[in-house]
């Protein structure tokens, strides 16, 4: 069995969207939320989804989920306190019905622009390697500063990559991992990924997709509306060529 964990359980404070936290944004008539969710609704082998949302927008998640038709839905629980205690509630949620090698993808519920390739992706290296983290490689040279003012390192770019998600884990990988994290005091790690390297685990990278936009900042919301902009005249483009017109 696969299982999608999105967590949406923050406000979004770099996106400066007044009231409305960024994943109930809309583009096109959707919330960014939906349109996270409806690409795992619509991939054939992932079996059901959790999500983990900010506690006072749960009703109004669960008056899209039903208008929007997201049949594969089956819970929504509150978000935590941090990034992590989101995903923390969504695993325990979905460890009630998985079992330990059962796959479950933990995402961002702010990335509408993923593809079925990429999940399919996560979903066979995860039951290969029991994780499956996408990565692309880093385009940018790195440089370390310890106060952003002043730099004396500098990283090898060839070796460096950016991570993404879905990032794919086996329940038993994961519910370890967040188990061990609460012993040893790890409070609030970047990512699952991120929390495996620290607990001395390896973790197994692919290659993901530069389109896969992680909806954070304003700049971002912009980029995103492009691509849909430039989608939709990709689609006219099409249609104009298709009669000679």
């Amino acid at each position: 069995m696969v299982s999608a964990m999105l967590f949406a359980g923050g406000v979004g404070a770099r996106m400066k969207s007044q009231d409305i936290p960024k994943q109930f944004l809309e583009i096109e008539g959707k919330s960014i939320i939906i349109r996270t969710a409806e690409h795992f609704e619509n991939h054939p082998e992932v079996d059901n989804i959790v999500i983990a949302c900010k506690e006072d927008w749960i009703d109004t998640l669960w008056e899209q989920i039903k208008e929007h038709g997201l049949r594969k839905v089956v819970a929504v629980v509150p978000g935590g306190a941090n990034g992590f205690d989101s995903i923390h509630n969504g695993v325990v949620k979905v460890a009630e019905f998985a079992k330990p090698k059962d796959v479950i993808l933990i995402c961002d519920g702010v990335r509408p622009m993923l593809s079925e390739e990429l999940i399919s992706n996560a979903i066979h290296d995860t039951y290969q390697y029991q994780t499956a983290v996408p990565v692309t490689p880093s385009i940018d040279s790195l440089l370390y500063s310890e106060d952003g003012n002043m730099c004396e390192k500098s990283y090898q770019r060839s070796s460096m990559y950016i991570t993404q998600a879905p990032q794919g884990y086996t329940m038993e990988k994961i519910l370890w991992a967040h188990d061990e994290a609460y012993k040893r005091g790890i409070t609030n790690p970047v990512s699952s990924s991120e929390l495996l390297i620290e607990l001395g685990e390896p973790v197994h990278l692919f290659i993901g997709e530069r389109d896969n936009i992680k909806v954070t900042t304003p700049e971002d919301l912009e980029l995103l509306r492009a691509k849909f902009y430039y989608q939709h005249y990709i689609n006219f483009a099409k249609e104009a060529m298709k009669y000679g017109l």
